[in-house]
């Protein structure tokens, strides 16, 4: 592991109880994690719950907008190896993630001001974006702490877990009157999960290219291939809000994939 290590403390635990409720899939993912990755796994999933709260943190776009800049800039001075301002996550993430790497949050938090307005997203583009500054960020900053790794093939991989999420949650972010995607027929959902799981198997395709410790953050996104399927069969369960696996088989694919460490 070639990030800092730091032992459990009132933070980390903090941390960890965050993820264990508001997360629940990351933190059994961390769970599944070696032992040595869980500390700046818990760390960065935590901040990762705090910055995806902001925008939703209040009805008035310029309370949320300071919600979300309080976190750019926090990652700015984690970023410049300034002082951190004092947060149970902010804390020990300033501690554990490497500078080069926090420079991921200023993108991070651009693409989390999307959720402020009830703006459609502009294109194809522009979605992209958001999922890559999102979950693509969020798992090569977690893959690259751990062990030695490529970037785009993290990132492709970080896009189709990303994508089985964003379905997952577009009957939350309809009912919050967003416009999650740029074609909501059944034909575009399909398109759309056919995209990410091209970008998953593509990322597989070089899985040599990801170390056995950096591969322990990719095990957050161990359901996505199974989503991603559902959706491409039965993409009127997107709308229903029916994707995903029996609790029994959710466990077991993660279990199967950290002991053989094929993500």
């Amino acid at each position: 592991m070639t990030g800092r290590r730091m032992q459990f403390d009132a933070d980390l635990n903090a941390c960890a109880e965050l993820v264990q409720k508001s997360d629940p899939d990351r933190f059994l993912a961390t769970m599944a994690a070696p032992v040595q990755a869980r500390p700046l796994l818990f760390a960065l999933y935590a901040f990762n719950i705090e910055l995806a709260r902001a925008p939703w943190a209040s009805q008035e776009s310029m309370i949320a907008e300071m919600r979300v800049q309080w976190w750019r800039d926090a990652g700015a001075e984690i970023a410049e190896g300034k002082p951190v301002r004092r947060h149970y996550a902010a804390t020990p993430l300033a501690k554990l993630l490497k500078p080069e790497l926090a420079v991921c949050i200023d993108g991070m938090a651009e693409a989390r001001r999307w959720d402020i307005y009830k703006d459609p997203f502009e294109d194809q583009a522009e979605f992209d974006r958001y999922i890559d500054r999102t979950s693509g960020s969020l798992m090569w900053m977690a893959a690259a702490s751990l062990g030695p790794a490529e970037e785009d093939v993290v990132r492709d991989f970080g896009y189709g877990a990303g994508v089985a999420s964003w379905l997952r949650a577009i009957p939350e972010l309809e009912a919050q009157k967003r416009i999650p995607l740029l074609d909501g027929t059944l034909e575009g959902v399909q398109a759309l999960a056919r995209k990410g799981l091209d970008r998953l198997n593509k990322s597989r395709a070089r899985r040599g290219a990801v170390s056995k410790l950096a591969g322990a953050a990719l095990l957050t996104g161990w359901q996505a291939e199974a989503v991603l399927k559902q959706a491409i069969r039965e993409p009127e369960r997107v709308a229903q809000g029916a994707l995903g696996q029996s609790e029994f088989r959710r466990r077991a694919g993660l279990m199967r994939r950290a002991v053989f460490g094929r993500w």
